[in-house]
């Protein structure tokens, strides 16, 4: 038997019904409010009415911070393999 679970999320003011995994719930319930909190932002910064625009605006938002952060992993990534090979290359000259 299936032990996936029933809600509903409520953004922009739309019901959605969803059956996941329990496992998922907290990370869906906390999207959502992050959500509505950045339409609330979106609305009262810019003065929208659209729901459809903040929506836009949101996604956006928010691929754009996934985007950055795969940026800034990679640009450390980089940096400590740099300062890896340079502390290899040092052990190479001490051993030799």
């Amino acid at each position: 038997m299936s032990n996936q679970l029933k809600i509903k999320l409520s953004i922009a003011d739309r019901v959605y019904p969803l059956t996941i995994n329990p496992d998922q719930e907290e990370g869906l319930r906390k999207a959502t409010k992050k959500i509505e909190e950045m339409i609330k932002r979106f609305e009262k910064s810019y003065a929208v009415r659209d729901k459809q625009d903040v929506l836009a605006m949101s996604a956006l938002q928010f691929a754009t911070q996934v985007e950055q952060k795969k940026i800034d992993t990679n640009e450390e990534s980089q940096y400590i393999e740099e300062k890896l090979d340079a502390l290899n290359q040092l052990l190479i000259e001490h051993i030799s």
